[in-house]
């Protein structure tokens, strides 16, 4: 009838973890196969040993699974019949097809309800071991491409009707426009996890944009981007299609969600940071003006693959592995509660071994410019810089971690990657990823975690630390605030430690003067740790911090400084209590630097001479 054996066995499938709540959503599914016209089929299914068993693991295990399956009974019974691959075309070529000039409720409701779709066929291919997690993950993102893709168009033909933008090509408004949507992070290497967030950057080439509005042509593509984030993310009783984040764009803090060209390769030639380096390896033009973003993407390829690398690059680069390992409550592996993305043995840890080491080499060796994690992983074996078993036991892990965290977000479509605190969760996901006691899953993670960590920790290990010490983690990458850090600046003894913690970040943007050269910005990432120790010994150290704020603000450069605090890690005890005590003292150093180079004389440190001899001397 189904011909269920061509595509999964009832053996295959996990076991319900709520049975009750099981045998309720068949109730249901029988409701919902009449309401659809669909009555014969609903009971046909349940009634095969395959099917039955399909309904209760996502009854039983997933309250969203559920819910889509009462709401796709036409999706069930294609999944009955045809393998998920053509599925999964017709979908992405469905969401292509979409009109551009339809109106914009309409073209969102349908990107919901091709989402809800995709949601439900990716995750029975995935849970019934139909797909790998390459197939998983590249369905999602495939989607992504095409959901992104329709919108654009539509933004676009509006702005045209609009008379903003004069669009070389009718059929397609994307075409020649000079917008380009970039995929970072996961969705740049087809890595998106089930419940991803899409992280975009989105540019216009100048040369190519004809704006013939009566504005400026940043001011059209700002309300574009905006327009796109709206239709990705808005929420309605149909769902969302996916959660967006804009912040990978350069200096996000301090420039528009839509940038120029021209404005994003200058701020890279003089400011980017290692870590943005890192992101741009998985950077991916995906909708808009592909052609104009795959130039975009070549003519930065020299500052993401950089040939020669002093030895303050490297330690910088270093810093990125180090600064992300110790989070809270993951000091030691564990299981209750664990993070398992940026936890200790996690997802994080694998994707930061093989970006770390392409930072270092790709600039010379260009096999290993690629964007996936495995896929890096490969390239270090093929280029005789990983041993074979290495590289063969964290790609197991990695893939056993990706499928953890796929089920942990199934079951209420959240943005989570944390295990449960209470036992009974534990025991769900468990059962959810098809073990038969919750002790052998247990077994297995931390045997996974440990060996993550044990590979991780033996990179770089010869490699200073930062000195942050017992108080904890110190993480100033990224775009957003690591509440570890805010912790850390805590337990330091700032009290305005969000405001701490943006500061820190504007700086290594390279918004003062002192920090606009690569490496000063070097220096400082591995002063950090120390500077902001002395500054919290200081008896008022927010108060402290605002002052040397304002120092490093007013100072010319900062590459002599900081050498001179590397050299000499007494002067920032010296700085940190001239801060924190003595205002007038701050703002004459503020004005004069120079006065500091006074106390590297030899005998700064000794006694003061008698009176007699200082009123001679005076």
């Amino acid at each position: 009838m189904c011909q269920l054996s061509v595509t999964w066995r009832s053996a295959s499938l996990p076991r319900p973890y709520d049975k009750s709540q099981a045998a309720e959503g068949l109730r249901r599914w029988h409701e919902a196969g009449a309401a659809a016209g669909l009555a014969a089929f609903a009971t046909a299914f349940a009634a095969e040993p395959a099917g039955r068993a399909l309904l209760e693991a996502l009854f039983g295990n997933s309250p969203y699974l559920g819910q889509c399956a009462l709401e796709e009974v036409g999706l069930v019974r294609r999944l009955a019949q045809e393998p998920p691959a053509a599925i999964l075309a017709d979908l992405v070529a469905d969401v292509s097809a979409l009109a551009f000039a339809q109106a914009e409720a309409e073209l969102g409701r349908a990107l919901r309800l091709a989402k809800r779709r995709l949601a439900l066929l990716t995750a029975v291919a995935d849970i019934a071991g139909l797909w790998s997690l390459a197939e998983v993950t590249g369905a999602l993102s495939r989607f992504a491409e095409a959901a992104l893709q329709a919108a654009a168009r539509h933004l676009l033909h509006q702005a045209r009707q609009a008379g903003e933008l004069d669009l070389p090509d009718g059929a397609d408004p994307a075409a020649g426009s000079g917008l380009a949507v970039i995929g970072m992070g996961k969705l740049g290497a087809r890595e998106l996890n089930y419940s991803s967030d899409i992280d975009l950057m989105v540019l216009y080439d100048q040369e190519r944009v004809r704006y013939v509005g009566g504005r400026t042509a940043q001011d059209c593509f700002v309300r574009i981007t905006r327009g796109l984030v709206r239709l990705m993310q808005e929420r309605t009783l149909d769902g969302y299609v996916f959660r967006t984040d804009l912040r990978l764009r350069p200096d996000p803090g301090a420039t528009p969600v839509a940038l120029s060209m021209a404005a994003a390769e200058s701020y890279y030639e003089a400011l980017g940071q290692n870590w943005e380096r890192a992101a741009m390896i998985k950077a991916r033009c995906v909708a808009g003006d592909i052609e104009a973003g795959q130039a975009y993407l070549g003519r930065i390829a020299p500052f993401v693959w950089r040939r020669h690398l002093d030895y303050a690059a490297i330690e910088d680069i270093h810093s990125i592995k180090r600064q992300i390992q110790a989070f809270k409550g993951h000091g030691d592996v564990t299981v209750r509660g664990h993070d398992i993305k940026v936890g200790r043995g996690g997802i994080r840890e694998i994707e930061f071994f093989a970006q770390t080491q392409q930072l270092i080499a790709g600039g010379r060796d260009k096999r290993l410019r690629v964007p996936d994690t495995l896929g890096a992983l490969a390239a270090f074996v093929a280029t005789g810089r990983l041993a074979p078993q290495v590289a063969a036991e964290l790609t197991a892990d990695y893939q056993f971690l990706r499928r953890l965290e796929h089920r942990l977000q199934m079951i209420d479509d959240e943005q989570t990657h944390r295990l449960p605190e209470s036992e009974a969760g534990l025991d769900h996901v468990a059962t959810f990823m098809g073990y038969g006691d919750t002790a052998a899953f247990r077994r297995e993670l931390l045997a996974v975690l440990e060996n993550v960590r044990r590979h991780y920790g033996a990179l770089f290990e010869t490699a200073p630390d930062l000195g942050a010490g017992p108080a904890g983690s110190l993480v100033f990458t990224g775009t957003e605030d690591d509440p570890e850090t805010l912790a850390t600046l805590g337990k330091l003894g700032f009290a305005d430690t969000a405001w701490v913690a943006a500061t820190v970040r504007g700086w290594h943007h390279g918004r003062y003067r002192a920090m606009r050269s690569v490496r000063a910005r070097e220096l400082l990432t591995a002063l950090m740790p120390k500077l902001l120790r002395a500054l919290g010994a200081a008896a008022s150290p927010d108060d402290a911090f605002r002052r040397f704020d304002g120092f490093l603000g007013r100072l010319p450069a900062g590459v002599q400084l900081f050498s001179l605090f590397h050299a000499n890690p007494n002067l920032l005890d010296l700085l940190a209590e001239i801060m924190g005590t003595a205002p007038s003292l701050a703002e004459l150093l503020a004005q004069y630097p120079a006065l500091l180079d006074a106390v590297l004389a030899e005998d700064f440190g000794s006694a003061l001479p008698a009176a007699g001899r200082l009123a001679a001397e005076l």
